[in-house]
């Protein structure tokens, strides 16, 4: 029995105290009638929040480790200071491969990023791997260059060590490709314990032929999957296997989609999004990387397997392309194509709205994008320009749209902060794309759920029956501001009309939520101590 909190549930708004028994939730009501009934265990809220635990629709689980315990350069302000970490970490590292990432040039003032060279005197001459923060080009060493074969003859391939495209993936395969089965193990053992220390109790791992391996996602649901009730319990894995037409490699890794990070376009900070108007700061559109038919057909291969598909789709010609993709799908199999869970990834720049919400696609979006990069002055708009720049992530109109939303970080790419998140998708950088605080944290807990079609339970509510899968916050004072009064961003926006949202007050500035524990399924997997 948990007492004396606040429960955020829509069967008992005002619930004080939640019962757990058998892995569900037994009962919600308030202090007095809780102290009439028997519990093995009563724990002391001391007016702590308990929300459905997140979940986070879009995650690299071995990256997410990679990035909390080795070369992380989201930190570096300069570029001279990141070629000094690398020193640094070439020093320590004794001539082990150094493999990093979390570099944006444009917030250096420099204004570029490493090149071959540079890599090569801060490492010694040995062989680094370092991506980009959104993962989508990287710089590499000499060494590294010497080692893939062919490289120089692949796209996207620049002899002053920056890669993108179909180079970057071939370097980005031989550098993972020192990582040892233990190594990737607890690379994932720790992504996982950071996760449920955020209130995390389920993520959705993107892997695929370009991004991971397959035995990078076979040994992650196997960590999962061996958690026994004597060992170390996880979040739960979702798995998803981005490669096209990959269903049945997805099947037999035990994935749940072949889709996710099946790349249709690159980043806009890498410029490789593909654009239907060129970037304002290069005389580029980006890249495409398929045929518009060939994703229908995988759509339909993965429709008629039971599968869910989808894609990653930035730039709005490639998002336009999915929902051509879908359209052409569904001329062959009928509303099968828009009742399958079809997923498209980020989903940024949309040209029709309208027509993305008619495919039936669930947007798997990342709020903390626009808080990162968003605003007059941010990358966004250094390469798209203002106006593109304040289109991107219109996230009151897929709601407002019936566009069905599942929030997750991308980790690493932006960091493991799900309410930085649900403040990010309240508070962007265009107010006309502000979601209500209910919708927001929905989209972060019972969205992802429905994302990855585990939903039929009742998971992501909290309300009898349901799996007790909950995290407990130390917040502040709950949320009373109904919201905006401008009628036309209230109808976007879904705010709510109730007086109090039951969300704590998620105002830029103040504290955000702090974990105390993160249940999955009644098991306990972070618990900070301090409950008593």
């Amino acid at each position: 029995m948990l007492t004396n909190g606040r429960i955020y549930s829509p069967w008992t708004p005002n619930a004080s105290a939640l019962l757990i028994a058998g892995g569900e939730v037994a009962w919600l009501g308030d202090d007095v009638s809780a102290a009439a009934m028997p519990a093995d265990r009563t724990v002391d809220l001391d007016g702590a929040l308990v929300i459905p635990a997140f979940v986070d629709a879009h995650f690299h689980t071995t990256d997410t480790g990679l990035s909390l315990t080795g070369l992380e350069l989201g930190t570096a302000g300069s570029l001279a200071e990141a070629l000094r970490a690398v020193e640094r970490a070439a020093r320590a590292g004794g001539g082990r491969p150094l493999l990093g990432g979390g570099w944006d040039e444009t917030r250096w003032p420099e204004g570029r990023a490493p090149t071959a060279t540079e890599l090569d005197r801060a490492s010694y001459g040995g062989v680094v791997y370092l991506a980009r923060t959104d993962a989508h080009s990287a710089v590499v060493s000499s060494a590294l260059l010497a080692a893939v074969p062919g490289i120089a003859g692949l796209d996207g391939f620049h002899p002053d060590g920056r890669l993108t495209k179909a180079a970057h993936h071939a370097a980005r395969a031989v550098a993972r490709a020192v990582i040892t089965a233990g190594q990737r193990a607890e690379l994932q053992r720790v992504a996982l314990r950071h996760a449920a220390a955020h209130g995390i109790a389920a993520v959705h791992e993107m892997a695929g032929p370009e991004i991971s391996s397959t035995e990078d996602l076979a040994g992650l649901l196997a960590l999962v999957a061996g958690s026994s009730e004597k060992e170390e319990p996880y979040p739960e894995v979702f798995g998803y296997w981005g490669e096209l037409h990959g269903a049945a490699v997805a099947a037999e890794l035990g994935a749940i989609g072949a889709g996710g990070d099946l790349f249709c376009d690159g980043s806009i900070g890498s410029h490789t999004a593909g654009l239907l108007q060129p970037y304002a700061d290069l005389p580029e559109h980006g890249y495409l990387r398929y045929d518009t038919e060939e994703l229908a057909e995988h759509l339909i291969e993965c429709t008629e397997a039971g599968m869910q598909g989808g894609f990653h789709a930035i730039g709005d010609a490639a998002t336009g392309q999915v929902v051509e993709a879908m359209r052409l799908a569904a001329e062959r199999l009928g509303s099968r194509v828009s009742a399958a869970g079809h997923r498209i990834e980020h989903a940024e720049l949309i040209s029709d709205v309208p027509a993305l919400a008619a495919t039936g696609l669930i947007a798997s979006v990342q709020p903390a994008f626009d808080a990162t990069w968003g605003g007059d002055h941010g990358m966004y708009a250094q390469r798209l320009g203002g106006e593109r720049a304040r289109r991107l992530n219109p996230l009151a109109e897929f709601a407002a749209a019936g566009v069905p939303l599942a929030f997750g970080a991308d980790s690493p790419v932006t960091p493991v902060d799900p309410w930085g998140a649900v403040r990010a998708a309240v508070h962007p950088s265009n107010p006309a794309h502000a979601l209500s605080p209910r919708a927001a944290l929905t989209a972060h807990t019972r969205g992802g759920w429905r994302a990855a079609r585990a939903d039929a339970d009742g998971s992501g509510v909290l309300a009898p029956g349901a799996p007790a899968s909950y995290a407990v916050f130390a917040a502040g004072p709950l949320s009373r501001a109904a919201g905006r009064l401008d009628e036309d961003v209230e109808r976007l926006s879904q705010w709510s009309t109730d007086e109090r949202s039951g969300v704590p007050d998620l105002a830029p500035g103040r504290q955000l939520p702090r974990c105390l524990r993160t249940v999955v399924r009644g098991r306990q997997v972070f618990d900070s101590g301090e409950l008593s």
